[in-house]
């Protein structure tokens, strides 16, 4: 089955990211500013010689083509991908989420302050060799902060972000609207982007279709989406995380099988890949590979249509819950990596605590409960993504719900398809399909109101904003952002979850693990990320 585009959640403005999947050439030319680095399609074998200066060829098992503005993009490819070629004032570690200082010079010292400031690196450049100034900072936040340019990104900062100012030429400070100590490690969302390249009339295209010029450790040298993109070492970077190898070779393949055979075997075209399924762990650990899993917000979830009747209804949503064998989708669909879900948030989050309302298997309780709704002879077509490990668990779903008297239809698709119905307001039941807000963070606050909140995308697709509850709900969402005591906003976090588990409007049915296998002969550094991706910028050859 055909692993999907990106696991994650979809984007504000999809419409500008389905527009250029599919849209490029195999071979897309890259704008100008960067057609020095690009000579023509490379091969997605290319090795680069032998010793240190052999090619890192990596697999990663989600496309390519998804926008590459990384103001915008949920796209798990170019995510991972802008994290080695763009940097933030601050970055952070890709397992702890711990910020450490990248185009700053270092981490503010007082998290509750309202004013942070922030000294640029000393000789940091951008790709193309122009120096990184605090215009391009004061750019790249106007961008985020501007109440008439919609991005993915706005949702994590305008909260408690008021302005980014320059001081002088390689300081800025950023004015809070109040403390907030969560927004040190958001700062890694907001990469700094060159003024130069990126403010010229139809760059902000460009970016989607794969332009990217930052002052990383590595810079891309050809994208080719559906194919691969390729990466060198930037001579000039003199930032924390140096360039450990000369080029990389970064292959976009969806389907499972050529996935594993491309790391598979003596004579493996790849070193490290993600998105392993669990049945073909045992066989790449005898053949010599590592792998590993990390535990995170990776999860099916359910989404609902609160306009088509009955999905209004509380109790028919509590019911399709109840009647979920999740303990048997674990075991048979997940092979065992995975926990039926007891929050919104999986049981590693800081935040986690116990919902109040927990769907446990209980098929008597869902038919109770339908009958409480009045509802019998329900038929219900679930509209599903064909990412491989979705597609596993959706036979759970239906012989539970089928079990309970719901007749049910499976229709997965691609993801595109899916969130294209989405954006044109077409009708549906349920959707069906895999999210991992842990791309951009650990804090529940971002967590949910990535998911939740009055102007959030997947509000819209619930078509639930309206609704009494839901008002409450983002009353009770901002007065937790607010919130200084780290204590209370805790369990404030906690409370309004519990309210989320109720409503079962959009919520997780299982959290699992996301696989990482690496030739530990050849890699070391490498560490298993639970969202999808892979970080190699303290990795090196062994």
């Amino acid at each position: 089955m055909r692993d999907d585009v990106s696991p994650d959640v979809p984007a504000p403005r999809r419409r500008s990211f389905l527009k250029c999947t599919g849209a490029l050439g195999a071979a897309a030319a890259l704008p100008p500013v960067l057609a020095g680095c690009s000579t023509g399609p490379e091969s997605t074998n290319d090795t680069g010689g032998g010793g240190k200066n052999r090619t890192l060829t990596a697999v990663i098992g989600y496309g390519n083509d998804g926008t590459w503005d990384p103001t915008m993009t949920a796209s798990a490819f170019s995510m991972a991908a802008n994290n080695h070629v763009y940097e933030g004032l601050l970055d952070t570690d890709p397992i702890t989420r711990v910020p450490y200082p990248a185009l700053g010079t270092e981490v503010p010292k007082d998290p509750n302050a309202t004013t942070w400031r922030f000294t640029l690196r000393p000789g940091a450049t951008f790709h193309d060799g122009r120096p990184v100034t605090a215009d391009d900072v004061v750019f790249v936040f106007d961008r985020i902060l501007d109440p008439g340019t919609q991005t993915l990104v706005k949702g994590f900062f305008v909260s408690w972000l008021d302005r980014v100012d320059r001081a002088d030429a390689r300081t800025v400070e950023l004015k809070l609207k109040f403390p907030f100590p969560e927004g040190l490690s958001r700062l890694t969302l907001a990469k700094i982007m060159p003024k130069h390249v990126f403010s010229k009339p139809g760059a902000w295209d460009d970016a989607v279709k794969g332009l990217a010029v930052g002052s990383g450790p590595y810079r891309q040298t050809a994208h080719h989406p559906k194919s691969n993109t390729t990466f060198e070492a930037f001579a000039a970077y003199n930032g924390p995380r140096r360039p450990a190898f000369r080029k990389m070779n970064w292959l976009t393949i969806v389907d499972a099988a050529p996935r594993v055979a491309k790391i598979s075997g003596s004579d493996a075209g790849a070193q490290i890949a993600d998105n392993i399924p669990y049945a073909n762990i045992a066989r790449l650990e005898q053949g010599g590979m590592t792998v590993a899993g990390g535990a995170g917000m990776n999860n099916l979830f359910l989404m609902f249509n609160t306009r088509h009747k009955p999905f209004d209804d509380v109790r028919v949503r509590q019911a399709l819950h109840y009647a979920i064998d999740t303990e048997k989708m674990v075991q048979v669909a997940l092979k065992g990596h995975g926990k039926p879900a007891s929050s919104f948030l999986d049981e590693g989050n800081p935040g986690y605590r116990r919902a109040k309302t927990v769907y446990d298997h209980d098929p008597q309780k869902a038919k109770a409960l339908l009958k409480a709704a009045g509802v019998t002879g329900l038929k219900v077509d679930i509209l599903a993504v064909n990412v491989s490990w979705i597609v596993d668990c959706l036979p759970t779903v239906k012989s539970s719900w089928d079990a309970v008297g719901v007749e049910t239809t499976l229709a997965p698709q691609e993801t595109t398809a899916v969130f294209t119905k989405m954006d044109q307001k077409q009708d549906y039941q349920v959707v069906a399909a895999a999210s991992n807000p842990n791309q951009f963070g650990l804090d529940a606050d971002l967590i949910m109101h990535y998911n939740y909140g009055p102007q959030n995308l997947w509000m819209g697709y619930t078509r639930w904003a309206g609704d009494p509850v839901a008002r409450q709900l983002f009353k009770d969402m901002d007065r937790a952002t607010r919130e200084a005591d780290p204590a209370k906003k805790k369990a404030m976090i906690q409370d309004y979850i519990d309210v989320v588990a109720e409503q079962a409007v959009l919520y997780p049915v299982v959290h699992n693990e996301l696989m990482t296998a690496w030739d530990p002969r050849r890699l070391t550094g490498i560490r298993a990320q639970p969202y999808p991706g892979i970080n190699v910028l303290q990795a090196k050859w062994v």
